[in-house]
């Protein structure tokens, strides 16, 4: 088996070695008295999501976490990431929570700590009840003071016990991705809409942590995704076209949080369509964070479009590519680790709470031998280290996923567990790079 390069004692005391998932893609939706989710209606719309696949089963973890935390157990891991779904404890975004929901992350929470793992709660992992849906979703100002009221119900619960909560998962694929290139629900290309979505998904935030601190909540933030933006070239187009993509991808949301305001060259486009007023809404999301949860997979090289500049070139791959065809590129996680650090939030702990690699693993005589993603762990957790050495107050790493899942949009076609999970019989055979990472925390 091929080793990885580190070990715990690389690392700073106490940090925290996780795995991360997603209720939708891990739990199965159709269990526990789960309301109807806008991803049920995008994947059921054809042309949508391979095969017209969704989560009513995914990986059933809903009656498996037993066994999925032994495997997190046996592997010598701190903690570990989940989400909740909306649409299961509150079916209709909205009024009396369902009490199968509540129960299950009860058991949920009791199962991790029963095997020593830190619970790292994010409240928002893209399920958005279909009542909200109905109402216009994150475009409708109404669904950040429906989400603050989701999180008191959640927290009112769990939040005794949880260890970490982030608000919202990736804002950025919420809002962008979802209402102006459509590739996620509810698949709209409406730049009215995207801009409300964009300045709601940061309201919601702020709303929901005030909400919660007020209730005595602590170690409160959120999980942002970032993508390294390069210009193809020297020209002036190409710096000012990697300029907006990185305005729009990254900046948008750490610095309505750290800044109070969003990026001008972002505004530049989205400003004419944002709701009447939104300005005022910057003293709710400009508040401190107890820590911010760094999500990170690749880099795009960028070429101006002359045709449409408020939609970049990215350009074809340079570097190998993980089966979702996105550049292996460690060096943009220490960038953004060390550029948090220095430009946006000092001190505050970072915690890498997504990063791993897609791949078309099979099981053969009952192993799984996946060396490429050993080796793109090894390149990202050093990248991590190097960045702890420049000075980022980098406080854990959690690794995407736990298990093969839904994988949104691509169905249940690309996988980036470290766990192999056979969608037909639910058997779950842990992969070499599981083993490697055992191993290396174990030293």
């Amino acid at each position: 088996m091929k080793d990885l390069s580190f070990s715990r004692s690389d690392f700073p005391e106490g940090f925290l070695f996780g795995a991360a998932t997603a209720a939708y893609q891990i739990e199965g939706a159709q269990y526990g008295g789960a309301g109807h989710s806008h991803w049920d209606t995008f994947a059921a719309t054809p042309g949508n999501v391979i095969r017209r696949e969704d989560g009513a089963q995914a990986c059933d973890h809903y009656h498996r976490y037993e066994e999925d935390f032994d495997i997190l157990k046996a592997g010598g891991f701190d903690a570990y990431r989940f989400s909740t779904s909306w649409a299961r404890v509150q079916p209709e975004g909205k009024g009396p929570a369902n009490p199968e929901g509540l129960d299950f992350y009860d058991r949920l929470v009791d199962a991790m700590l029963a095997r020593d793992l830190k619970p790292f709660l994010t409240l928002y992992h893209w399920e958005l009840p279909s009542a909200l849906a109905d109402i216009g979703g994150w475009a409708n100002r109404e669904i950040p003071e429906r989400f603050a009221d989701f999180s008191e119900l959640v927290m009112g619960r769990i939040g005794d016990r949880v260890s970490a909560t982030a608000t919202l998962n990736e804002p950025w694929c919420v809002a962008f991705l979802s209402h102006f290139l459509g590739h996620h629900a509810p698949g709209l290309r409406d730049i009215r809409a995207t801009a409300r979505a964009m300045h709601h998904v940061m309201l919601a935030h702020g709303l929901a942590t005030e909400r919660m601190r007020g209730l005595g909540h602590e170690n409160l933030g959120i999980v942002l995704n970032f993508d390294r933006a390069i210009p193809a070239s020297g020209s002036a187009e190409d710096r000012a076209a990697t300029a907006t993509q990185d305005a729009v991808f990254n900046r948008w949301f750490i610095e309505a949080i750290t800044k109070g305001a969003y990026p001008e060259e972002a505004l530049a486009f989205l400003g004419p369509h944002m709701p009447a007023g939104w300005e005022a809404d910057m003293a709710t999301i400009n508040k401190p964070l107890d820590w911010l949860g760094v999500n990170y997979y690749t880099r795009h090289v960028v070429k101006a479009n002359a045709d449409d500049p408020m939609s970049p070139i990215n350009l074809d791959a340079e570097l190998p590519t993980t089966q979702m065809g996105w550049e292996i590129y460690p060096e943009g996680l220490e960038y953004f680790l060390t550029w948090l650090k220095d430009e946006q939030v000092g001190d505050t702990p970072l915690y890498v709470t997504e990063n791993g690699m897609a791949w078309d693993d099979r099981v053969e005589n009952g192993t799984v031998f996946d060396p490429e993603r050993i080796g793109f762990i090894d390149g990202h957790y050093q990248a991590a280290l190097r960045a702890i050495k420049a000075g980022a107050n980098v406080k854990g790493f959690f690794y995407w996923s736990l298990l093969d899942n839904y994988e949104w949009a691509f169905g249940y076609e690309k996988r980036f567990g470290m766990v192999h999970v056979d969608f037909d019989s639910m058997v779950r055979t842990p992969k070499a790079s599981y083993h490697a990472l055992k191993a290396a925390m174990a030293r």
